[in-house]
């Protein structure tokens, strides 16, 4: 039905749709306004519709679609603006509504969809239209997919019944098989009492052996123990004559031993009373000084000046290392700073651990490694080499006060070497009784 407010003659404004918008016309509408609308300004957009302006065309239509129907039947001028991006997109069909006669071979969604956003005269009987024949094509399409399923269900129950058919052929063959097998298990099953009768009558037998047999065993074992236990009392009277032999022995051994020592300590009296008597002078040459021979010169003082080493040279840190009980503290990052500051701090410590490693298996000291550990987020994962414990230093606590704690905590007079180049460090340490050696002489010995 439709609804006339006293508009002009060809005018479809005044027109009013009595039903709702048919789903396939009200899809095809949302499709023209997402089309039109990012031709539109900010300004010319309902706010309602503003947030959706960045939206990809087939985005908008899916999320704002509900939105923009609402945005068209309520606001004129929005659907007149649509209508103008209608005009330019799809001239002909625009022209061919205004004139009131669509192209037949038009869609119908595509025309009722077109007439509902420009309200040409007559827009709501083509959308009504539109609708019936979305309604008439929907019933065809189900009434096709219906002969459809009635076929195939037709089909699937002739298929059943063949499998049916087959089916019971099998277990019909499967039967007459299961009974000739059945037949042969019967005989099967007569031929093996036989057996188990005749297997019975054996065992009775071999079970009268058996006890014969154990009978004999048992009076075999009651020899065995006998005999067992003479051997056992003959071997108590050997072992209580090799007693006495071997107490007897060792009686005789300590007077023995007893007339040796008195004699030994007569003699060596004997000798020191010589040795008062006689009053000889100590021996002061030695027999290998009387042989001729060139001895070597004397070094002098000046000679002995220039074999010293110099005081950077590695050779000094491998003397102090061979002291007994060494134990070499490593000012981790100031070596590693020192040597190679361009690589990341973990292969630094991997790289300087690894080389520690080594000294520590060639020197046999005791090696300790502080890295400064303050600004550390989290505990550092780390496995320690052999030979090499591996420390860092607490919050608020620096690895050079870490250092003079592990120096302070030595007993005096246990050689201990620290390797840093930071002057407070070296004088701290120095101060409580370590010997401190630059970074660059222990780099130095490790390469």
């Amino acid at each position: 039905m439709v609804e006339t407010t006293g508009g002009g003659p060809g005018d479809g404004t005044a027109e009013v749709l009595d039903r709702p918008l048919p789903d396939g016309v009200r899809r095809r509408v949302v499709q023209i306004v997402s089309d039109g609308f990012g031709g539109l300004t900010l300004g010319e957009l309902p706010a309602q519709l503003r947030q959706y302006a960045r939206f990809a065309p087939n985005r908008r239509a899916k999320f704002a679609g509900n939105a923009m129907a609402a945005a068209l039947e309520t606001d004129t001028l929005f659907r007149q603006r649509i209508g103008e991006k209608l005009r330019e997109a799809q001239p002909e069909l625009a022209g061919a509504l205004d004139s009131g006669s669509p192209p037949p071979a038009a869609d119908p969604l595509d025309v009722a969809a077109a007439a509902y956003v420009l309200r040409p005269a007559g827009w709501v009987k083509l959308v009504a239209a539109a609708g019936e024949e979305a309604q008439r094509a929907d019933a065809e399409r189900a009434d096709e997919e219906s002969r459809a399923e009635l076929e195939r269900l037709r089909e699937e129950l002739d298929r059943a019944r063949e499998l049916t058919r087959s089916e019971t052929e099998r277990l019909r063959a499967e039967l007459d098989a299961a009974k000739k097998e059945a037949e042969s298990l019967h005989r099967k099953l007569r031929a093996a009492l036989s057996d188990v009768k005749r297997g019975e009558a054996a065992l009775r037998k071999l079970q009268g052996e058996m006890e014969a047999g154990r009978a004999e065993g048992q009076s075999l074992l009651s020899a065995a123990e006998s005999e067992s236990r003479r051997l056992k009392t003959r071997l108590g009277e050997a072992e209580a004559a090799l007693e006495a032999s071997r107490r007897a022995a060792r009686e005789g051994r300590s007077v023995e031993d007893m007339r040796l020592r008195l004699l030994l300590d007569t003699v060596l009296d004997a000798a020191q009373g010589l040795r008062r008597e006689l009053a000889l002078p100590p021996v002061s040459v030695r027999p290998a000084e009387t042989v001729d021979a060139v001895e070597p010169g004397r070094m002098t003082p000046k000679d002995i000046a220039a074999r010293a080493l110099s005081e950077h040279d590695p050779a000094i840190l491998d003397q102090l290392l061979a002291l007994p009980q060494a134990h070499l503290v490593v000012d981790g990052y100031n070596v590693t700073k020192t040597g190679y500051p361009q690589m990341p701090l973990e292969k630094q410590r991997l790289r300087l651990l690894g080389q520690l490693s080594q000294l520590a298996a060639q020197t046999g000291a005791e090696v300790t490694c502080v890295f400064d550990g303050a600004e550390l987020a989290a505990p550092v994962l780390l496995a320690p080499p052999r030979g090499v414990r591996v420390l860092f230093s607490k919050p608020g606590v620096t690895a050079d006060e870490l250092i003079r704690q592990l120096v302070r905590a030595e007993p005096p007079g246990r050689p201990v070497i620290v390797a840093s180049t930071d002057r407070e460090v070296a004088d701290g340490v120095a101060k409580a009784g370590a010997r401190p050696v630059a970074s660059a002489m222990l780099l130095k010995r490790l390469s």
